[in-house]
């Protein structure tokens, strides 16, 4: 996993320190969008995008595009997520949340900001995509970001504090608000091929379903079992906040075995996918990670 982190860690940083540089309108606005973009983070949905890609023989220049575009999108929910009004985190990657370290509106107008560059950097002639391209993969990417996918999720995810939601509820409310924005990574980075087959878009989407849900179960263990120190966030914040967990639901036990079968299988839907090694080393990442 280190092998394929490092290949692209590079790629993904460039990406994005191009992508702000482009920010000259506000000093101020300008170094928000940097220290909650730039601060580190595990750049999850990025690799996704280029492992996807590189499965189905996407250009690097079309990947580099898409890949910052959706670490904006993801750094600018999590901006929003941290704040006063939503979940009022203190800490995010080890360091002092958005608002914390400028202000509430400032943080607001950075995360505004970072959602509306994503776009751009799609459309920008220098990504390389084609336009029928850039208009497939802004679609998908405003599906997975608005009312039907994070946005929305989210929105459940508020009306559930509190509350004990059914399986089916809670699996609804994940594939939204943490799933479908991993399901655009995988789909927008096979997107950026020049043909992908139908066959192979239906497998990578069952692929990035199974993963992005596994992905909140082992979140919402790590809530519990790991320290402050190692989630880089506040430990026991879901419980603490009466949240929806799976291990409140199910237990932990259940939990895990639930986040290793869902780990099969996503990567039992590979098998039509010749170069996958990629992507299945995010998917071991993702179940064995212990932030």
């Amino acid at each position: 996993m280190a092998t394929y982190q490092q290949q692209y860690a590079e790629r993904i940083q460039a990406a994005l320190e191009q992508a702000l540089a482009s920010v000259t309108s506000n000093p101020r606005l300008a170094a928000a969008m940097r220290y909650a973009t730039l601060n580190g983070g595990k750049r999850l949905r990025a690799e996704l995008v280029y492992a996807a890609g590189r499965a189905v023989g996407a250009d690097l220049q079309r990947l580099d595009a898409v890949a910052a575009a959706l670490e904006c999108i993801h750094c600018y929910s999590l901006i929003h997520d941290d704040l006063p009004a939503m979940d009022d985190d203190k800490l995010r990657r080890g360091q002092p949340t958005t608002h914390i370290e400028f202000d509430d509106a400032t943080a607001i107008l950075a995360g505004d900001a970072l959602q509306t560059l994503a776009f751009s950097l799609i459309n920008d002639p220098a990504s390389g995509l084609e336009d029928t391209q850039c208009r497939a993969i802004s679609l998908e990417l405003a599906s997975a970001a608005g009312a039907n996918g994070m946005v929305g999720g989210q929105m459940l995810d508020i009306e559930a504090t509190g509350q004990q939601l059914s399986l089916a509820e809670l699996e609804n409310m994940h594939r939204r608000k943490t799933g479908a924005l991993i399901s655009a990574a995988v789909r927008c980075g096979a997107l950026c091929a020049d043909a992908p087959e139908a066959e192979q878009l239906a497998a990578l989407g069952v692929y990035a379903a199974k993963l992005g849900l596994a992905f909140q179960v082992i979140d919402d263990i790590l809530d519990i079992e790991a320290s402050t120190e190692q989630l880089g966030k506040t430990s026991g914040a879901d419980q603490e906040a009466g949240k929806s967990t799976y291990p409140a639901l199910l237990g932990l036990t259940e939990s895990k075995d639930l986040a290793q079968t869902l780990y099969q299988e996503a990567v039992a839907s590979l098998t039509m996918i010749g170069d996958n090694s990629r992507l299945m080393e995010l998917a071991g990442f993702i179940v064995n990670r212990g932030h």
